[in-house]
């Protein structure tokens, strides 16, 4: 039973393999984005739907949306890599060797932390691309998700997924 465990753990190669191709696919449309910022700064397009803003609000828009994607598009690498270590790869990290120390994915948990984190950072460049776009007119109901995002953030506080990483670090001297 032991072995149909380890022979069936190489599934998690369609994790790793989709969500690499989905970071490599948002990461063209994060470029996208970027070059659509340039395309209103150099050539002054502004579209239809934006032409209440200034250019200079348009193409920062773009650019929050694009930082948003290329964000994404980089939690998806590390998911991809944790996905691997943790279920495939029987390798131990050796200090300085190999990937670098923000990408390694010790455990579970850690990667649940990251993702968690992520999650919350996303709504809140949400958050300041949707009052940037409607900046005058501005209602009550959008303080909706900046309340969600405190009430993530102090979730994950409460939930204390970092707790190991914290363990850790105590118990290493400085």
């Amino acid at each position: 039973m032991k072995k149909l465990f380890y022979i069936f753990r190489y599934v998690s190669w369609i994790a790793v393999i989709c969500s690499l191709i989905g970071s490599l696919l948002l990461f063209v449309v994060g470029a996208l984005k970027t070059i659509n910022a340039l395309r209103v700064v150099l050539f002054d397009y502004v579209p239809k739907d934006k032409a209440h803003l200034h250019s200079a609000d348009v193409a920062t828009t773009y650019l929050i949306k694009s930082l948003d994607t290329f964000l994404i598009a980089l939690i998806l690498f590390i998911f991809a890599h944790g996905v691997y270590t943790l279920f495939i790869s029987n390798k131990k990290y050796e200090d300085g060797n190999g990937v670098l120390k923000w990408v390694r994915t010790p455990n579970i948990g850690h990667l649940k932390n990251v993702l968690a984190e992520v999650i919350v950072i996303i709504l809140f460049v949400k958050f300041l691309e949707t009052v940037f776009v409607n900046i005058n007119n501005l209602k009550w109901e959008i303080a909706i998700l900046p309340i969600s995002v405190l009430l993530l953030a102090l979730g994950l506080k409460f939930l204390h997924l970092d707790k190991e990483e914290n363990s850790n670090k105590k118990d290493k001297p400085e």
